[in-house]
């Protein structure tokens, strides 16, 4: 005589491997075919369907015998696609928009990065002095801190630096010009 489902779906709850692999092989390919007509996608149903087999194991214990194994099968198959859709809904709308940002981030990245080329080419036409200094100063060090490196006075550094914006200055409207 063959084990009914509603046996192997208890035996499964109560960890009985054998019976949770016979109870699978009786129903996969319906719930496989169940999950299809609920997604109308291949790759989908088959992501239901083996998010649903990983999950049955704990689900089985809440698993009554007021229905028919089937029943219960399609029911959580329904809560899992319901569960599915509405996490695709919010993903949906919280992805809304993000490739206007990515793209505006994208803009606003090669505007930096072609400000940071042009400053490092430019600083490269500085004296050694003007370019450490300023090299040392962009790198967030404070004037005294910069003057401890260097080994000169705080207010060389910040004449310098003036220097340095200066003749940056003057490369840009040169540039600007040609």
């Amino acid at each position: 005589m063959m084990t009914s489902d509603e046996d192997l779906a208890e035996a499964a709850a109560h960890g009985d491997g054998a019976a949770f692999a016979s109870l699978l092989d009786r129903h996969y390919d319906r719930l496989f075919a169940f999950c299809f007509r609920l997604t109308g996608v291949r790759a989908e149903a088959e992501d239901l369907t083996q998010d649903i087999c990983a999950a049955l194991p704990a689900k089985l214990a809440s698993y009554e015998r007021r229905a028919k194994v089937t029943t219960w099968l399609y029911r959580v198959a329904v809560n899992a696609a319901h569960d599915r859709r509405r996490k695709r809904a919010t993903y949906l709308k919280a992805s809304d928009g993000w490739g206007d940002w990515e793209v505006a981030r994208n803009a606003a990245n090669r505007d930096t990065d072609e400000k940071i080329d042009w400053l490092t080419q430019a600083m490269n036409q500085l004296d050694d002095a003007l370019r450490d200094t300023l090299a040392l100063v962009l790198d967030d060090m404070t004037h005294a801190q910069a003057a401890e490196v260097l080994g000169v006075s705080e207010g060389t550094i910040s004449w310098r630096i003036s220097e340095a914006k200066k003749a940056l200055r003057a490369i840009k409207e040169k540039e600007d010009v040609a």
